[in-house]
Formats: C-alpha cells, sequence, structure tokens
C-alpha cells in the first residue's frame, strides 16, 4: 500500500523546513515501521524507493518545485532507477536519507539519493525523473527556467552519462 500518511506527513514538515537551492540536498531521518519490514526484520528493498519517493517530494517542495508544477498544472514522472544496496536497514532503526540533483540531459533531471546508518552509506540510487504536461514530458530546461535556475546543471559526470547511454542501448519489449 502507497504510504500516504508518510508522504502528507512529510509534506506538512517540508512547508517549515528552510527553503533549498537547486543545488542544495535535502536531509530527512526515518524509522522503519512494521509495514516496512521484510520476513528478515529489515527495510524491504521496495520500500526502499518510497522512502526515496518521499525525499524527491520534499526536495521539490523546498525548492519551489512543487508550487510551479501546481501552477503550471503538470505532474511528476519518474523514468528510470538504478540503485546499489550495501546494507541492511534493520526494523526501527534511525536512517537518514539524502536527496539532490546533479544534472539533467534537457529532458531529464537526475537524482542521486543515498541512505545512510550513521557515517555507513546503505544504498544509493540515481533517479531519472521530470514532469509531465498533458503534451508530454516537459523538458528540463523548461522547469530550471520556471525555477529561475537557466543554464544550471547541463554540466553531466561520465558515470551518469555511461548509465544514459547503456540503458538507451537496453531493448524495449515490442
Amino acid at each position: 500500500m502507497y504510504p500516504y500518511i508518510k508522504l502528507a506527513t512529510t509534506l506538512l514538515k517540508a512547508r517549515k523546513r528552510p527553503r533549498l537551492n537547486v543545488e542544495d540536498t535535502s536531509v530527512l531521518q526515518f524509522r522503519p515501521g512494521i509495514n516496512d519490514i521484510d520476513i528478515f526484520g529489515e527495510l524491504n528493498n521496495a520500500r526502499y524507493f518510497n522512502y526515496m519517493e518521499l525525499g524527491r517530494w520534499d526536495y521539490s517542495y523546498r525548492i519551489g518545485f512543487v508550487d510551479v508544477i501546481r501552477q503550471k498544472k503538470w505532474g511528476l514522472v519518474v523514468g528510470g532507477a538504478s540503485i546499489r544496496y550495501r546494507r541492511r536497514i534493520p526494523f526501527r532503526k534511525k536512517f537518514t536519507l539524502t536527496t539532490k540533483v546533479i544534472c539533467h540531459d534537457n529532458r531529464w533531471f537526475y537524482f542521486l539519493q543515498e541512505m545512510h546508518i550513521g557515517e555507513q552509506i546503505c544504498s544509493s540510487a540515481l533517479v531519472k525523473a521530470g514532469a509531465s504536461s498533458k503534451h508530454g514530458l516537459v523538458p528540463a530546461t523548461e522547469i530550471a527556467i520556471a525555477l529561475g535556475k537557466e543554464g544550471w546543471g547541463e554540466e553531466m559526470p561520465d558515470w551518469v552519462q555511461a548509465w544514459v547511454e547503456a540503458e538507451g542501448r537496453r531493448p524495449w519489449p515490442s
């Protein structure tokens, strides 16, 4: 089930937290509850993505993007993701989620999201996300302009470019 209560709580807290610049990092802390764990008593791999979505909502609200999508009647979309799991997150163990946009390719924004317990990284994900309108995907450059950040984020790290190219070569079912 979708975590509607966690989403509402995250957005209410985001309203009271300081605004961020596009290049800043959102930092949130959570504890996995009973609905988040698997039979081994740790955060279920699918729930990592639920928490990361909450991180993107917090970030988007705090940079003013939620205001822009409401005004323009856009929606939010995810176009792909790649995640690495390194350490378990046990039931009720506090973890930190960081979220930041590292670049865009004129179509999509690329989020780097990480979960840590203390100083140890538990997971790291690259998430390709954007906005959609009734005409289709909104170009990332148009979104950057709407946020007052024209020209920001156009330099793509090599490892992100390699991921984009690999995804482009991946066969798509017919």
